[in-house]
C-alpha cells in the first residue's frame, strides 16, 4: 500500500475505497454470492437432519424452515442468474458439510439438531443485519429480500429455542463450533 507523501496515510481510489477493496459491483455479488451459498448450506443441513430424524416428533417442525430455507435459495438461484454473478467454487464442499453437519447433530437427538439450528440462525441473523445495513437504497429491493430472510432466520432460532436448543447434549461446545463453522464458510464463500 502506498501512503500520501503528505500525511502518511493511504492513498484511498477517490470514493474512499483502499486499493484492492472491491468496488459496489463486486460488493454486491459478494453479498449475493455468499447469501446463495448460505442459503444451499441451510437446505442441506435441514435434509440432513431429516434423513436422520425420519417421522420423529420435531420433524413437521424441521421440513417447514425446510420449505422456507429452500424458497430462500431459489431467491438466490434467481439473483445468481438475473445479476450474472458467480457462484461459490465451495459448492461441492457445502453439500456434504451442510448435509454432514445436519445428519451428525440429528444423530445426537432432536435437541441437538435444534442447538445447531439456533447457532447457524444466530450467526446468519448478525450477518444479514450487517449485509442490509451497507445496502443503500440504490439496491432496495435486495435490502427488503435480506431483510425478510433475516426475519424468517430470527423465528428460525427462536423455533428451535422453543423446542430445547438449550437442553442438547454440550450445548455451549456444540453451538460455539457450528457458530465458528458458520463464521468460516461466510468468509470463504464470500472470496472463493
Amino acid at each position: 500500500m502506498t501512503a500520501d507523501k503528505k500525511t502518511s496515510r493511504p492513498r484511498t481510489t477517490g470514493d474512499g475505497r483502499l486499493p484492492g477493496d472491491p468496488d459496489r459491483d463486486e460488493q454486491i455479488a459478494r453479498m449475493i454470492r455468499v447469501d446463495h451459498a448460505g442459503e444451499y448450506g441451510a437446505v442441506r443441513i435441514y435434509q440432513g437432519q431429516l434423513a436422520v430424524l425420519g417421522k420423529k416428533a420435531g420433524n413437521g417442525t424441521i421440513r417447514e424452515m425446510l420449505g422456507q430455507e429452500q424458497d430462500h435459495l431459489d431467491t438466490f438461484n434467481k439473483l445468481v442468474v438475473d445479476r450474472k454473478v458467480r457462484p461459490t467454487a465451495l459448492t461441492p464442499l457445502w453439500h456434504v458439510a451442510g448435509f454432514a453437519l445436519g445428519a451428525a447433530t440429528a444423530m445426537l437427538g432432536e435437541k441437538a439438531a435444534m442447538a445447531c439450528t439456533e447457532a447457524v440462525e444466530e450467526v446468519i441473523d448478525e450477518h444479514y443485519a450487517e449485509q442490509a445495513a451497507q445496502l443503500g437504497e440504490d439496491e432496495e429491493p435486495l435490502r427488503r429480500t435480506i431483510e425478510q430472510f433475516r426475519a424468517d432466520e430470527v423465528h428460525h432460532r427462536d423455533t428451535a429455542r422453543e423446542h430445547g436448543a438449550k437442553e442438547a447434549p454440550a450445548y455451549e461446545l456444540l453451538t460455539g463450533a457450528v457458530k465458528a463453522g458458520s463464521r468460516l464458510a461466510i468468509w470463504l464463500s464470500t472470496r472463493v
